[in-house]
């Protein structure tokens, strides 16, 4: 285990990083009033209380943003790439410090905190290269004398709703994209995760102010829940991009379809693993450790369910019960430490509840399992567990957001490509084998039915060249990279006679 840290020092820094940022925001609203508590789960203990935004406030917030919208859709889009470049610049510049704030407030170990910086930085770069490359077709018309093309416009005024364990990557694959799109951005981030949020919108507007760009083309929202309501229930907002449960993504999508708006929707994942009989099984542990412990379990993309086959099933599980056996549990703000805490009470409640549930269904826990209880009542770190099941029962179908890897046995691909599948999730999937046909066939239309498929590497984690998003339960949308950027922009098809003649589409005569 690693060593424990007071929360007066969690405190000092966390303002310290916040002056640093630029953040001017009062961080000590009276709690009577209302505000939301910015707490952090590396010690349980309080940062801040901030104002919460309500309904007049996100009103007036969105009123700025269509405002905004109708000069800087104007703007040429290499320009507007500029202002993406500046911010890439500035999150160079402190890196280190929206990093540590980052592990301070969603627990994310050093490593982790600095690489979601570093994939900020990274869309910053697509972005830039993205303002050059919106591209439209040219299309073969049947009409002599006529042009037909295809153009790309900016979309609007796009709302973003981000989850608590990606607190400042999902805001720029979805802001950087629309800001180069030509549109403007309201964000309104996790109550779990404000500070993160205030530190990336200070140096949001430090970027605007360096590129002569009005600020309101990209706002900030700290409310609860009625305030993300607000935003999706706005007309004005011609997308809603919202990150966070299923359940979440049931409630928003059919309000914002009510008004004929526009969704984009990051929803649960349960991703699985198959480990074939010819995979390499010290590069599978490795894979695996990571994909299942990483982020204390806490990410969409976490490794939730190994499908192994049944001759390489006990040794693999032995493995990974080694190496967990190895991993440093402690505040994440210790470099040595590999598993940093889970989020919150409700969260280490699913955690109890989904072992106990696993063990009545027939399973055996071969490792982990239990709370790690030195570091305090109100903090939260529970140990990675390892748990073998006889048949994927519905707590295995269910996401539970924290260190649990489910072990289920196969015997023939088809098997092990049917239990894949048969969960409600489809955002991340991987194969590991050294045989090319399993390979292939995994990666077919007759293999994963996720939005994401590997081979011999684990489903968490992804490079922003690729667009990132899954199917069935997981919402369909897609962030990041490829084209990405259309869903925020609209299509428009275009038709140009230069002849004198006036030629009907298929022959259809009209004189």
């Amino acid at each position: 285990m690693s060593v424990p840290v007071t929360h007066d020092d969690v405190s000092v820094r966390t303002r310290a990083i916040l002056a640093r940022l630029g953040v001017d925001a009062d961080l000590d609203v009276p709690r009577s009033h209302a505000s939301i508590v910015a707490r952090s789960p590396i010690t349980g203990g309080n940062l801040a209380s901030l104002r919460t935004a309500d309904a007049s406030d996100v009103d007036a917030v969105v009123a700025d943003a269509k405002a905004a919208f109708a000069e800087w859709s104007t703007v040429p889009a290499p320009v507007r790439g500029g202002l993406v470049r500046e911010l890439g610049e500035l999150l160079r510049e402190h890196k280190d410090d929206l990093g540590a704030l980052v592990s301070i407030e969603a627990g994310k170990i050093v490593s982790e905190g600095l690489g979601e910086v570093q994939e900020m930085i990274d869309i910053c770069d697509f972005g830039v290269g993205l303002s050059r490359q919106l591209y439209g077709n040219t299309i073969a018309t049947e009409r002599p004398g006529h042009r037909m093309m295809e153009q790309w416009h900016p979309l609007g005024v796009v709302g973003v709703i981000t989850a608590f364990n990606f607190p400042v990557a999902v805001w720029s694959w979805n802001a950087v994209l629309a800001l180069v799109a030509g549109d403007t951005v309201v964000w309104k981030p996790s109550e779990k995760t404000p500070l993160t949020a205030l530190g990336v919108q200070a140096l949001f507007e430090r970027a605007a102010a360096r590129a002569g760009v009005n600020p309101a083309v990209a706002q900030l929202i700290i409310g609860d829940r009625a305030s993300g309501q607000a935003l999706v229930d706005d007309p004005r907002v011609a997308l809603l991009s919202a990150t966070g449960s299923t359940r979440m993504g049931r409630a928003v999508a059919p309000r914002v379809a009510e008004r004929f708006g526009r969704v984009l929707l990051e929803l649960g994942g349960n991703n699985a693993a198959i480990v074939t009989p010819s995979a390499d099984l010290d590069l599978t542990t490795r894979g695996i450790v990571f994909s299942a412990a990483g982020t204390a379990g806490q990410r969409c993309t976490t490794l939730r369910r190994v499908i192994a086959h049944s001759s390489i099933a006990d040794e693999l599980v032995d493995r990974i019960a080694r190496a967990y056996d190895t991993l440093s549990i402690g505040s994440p703000l210790n470099s040595d430490t590999l598993v940093g805490p889970l989020i919150d009470a409700p969260a280490f409640a699913g955690f109890q509840k989904a072992v106990d549930a696993a063990v009545a269904d027939g399973g055996t826990v071969r490792a982990g399992g239990a709370r790690v209880d030195e570091f305090g009542e109100y903090a939260y770190y529970v140990q990675p567990t390892v748990i073998t099941m006889p048949a994927q029962t519905d707590i295995v179908k269910h996401e539970t957001f924290a260190p649990i890897l489910y072990v289920l046995t196969y015997d023939t691909l088809d098997e092990a490509i049917a239990l894949h599948n048969d969960v409600p999730q489809g955002l991340s999937s991987s194969i590991f084998t050294t045989d090319l046909r399993e390979a292939e066939r995994f990666l077919s239309v007759a293999g994963s039915d996720c939005g994401i498929a590997n081979v011999n590497i684990g489903p968490s984690g992804a490079e922003i060249g690729g667009a990132f998003g899954g199917e069935k339960d997981t919402g369909g949308g897609r962030e990041s990279g490829s084209d990405a950027w259309k869903s925020y922009m609209r299509r428009s098809t275009n038709t140009v006679n230069y002849s004198n003649e006036l030629p009907l589409a298929q022959g259809v005569k009209f004189t």
